[in-house]
């Protein structure tokens, strides 16, 4: 099965407006969202703890890093042919000729999902303590559902 088969230029003028970061793995492009594939960053809301046992708002800082990632970078995306349950875009994204989904987790802003591919750069991150590795944090996958008992 070829896993990469569309792709996708989201941004077509240097102008950033056009590409919203929704969270640390997600954008949006005029009516289409698309979700970063193989990687899963804290919710929008989910704090994590720092090494002092701090909490801190780590989705948001997620959702930021991404952000300054693209900068004034135009955005190109490969996407899976199929869109997931929430009708979004599964695709990796690169801006500046460079993957976001591999570096959101080779800087510890996102885990790997479903996949081994971005593990080594998962260890890294972690061996190294970068972004949500350098306390404690509960995967995204577990927060979500855990938010879902709250509802």
């Amino acid at each position: 099965m070829k896993k990469i088969l569309l792709t996708l230029l989201l941004i077509t003028s240097p102008c950033l407006a056009e590409v919203r970061v929704v969270d640390g793995d997600s954008l949006e492009k005029d009516n289409m969202r698309i979700r970063l594939d193989e990687i899963d960053a804290p919710e929008f809301f989910q704090t994590c703890q720092d090494a002092e046992g701090e909490n801190y708002d780590c989705g948001q800082e997620a959702k930021q890093h991404l952000q300054d990632l693209i900068g004034e970078y135009n955005v190109r995306c490969e996407c899976l042919p199929k869109t997931d349950k929430y009708k979004r875009h599964v695709c990796e994204c690169f801006a500046g000729g460079v993957s976001l989904n591999r570096t959101m987790v080779k800087d510890g802003y996102a885990r790997v999902y479903r996949s081994k591919r971005f593990i080594a750069e998962e260890e890294d991150a972690a061996l190294h303590h970068r972004g949500i590795w350098r306390g404690k944090h509960m995967r995204p996958a577990l927060y979500r559902i855990l938010q879902s008992f709250k509802s």
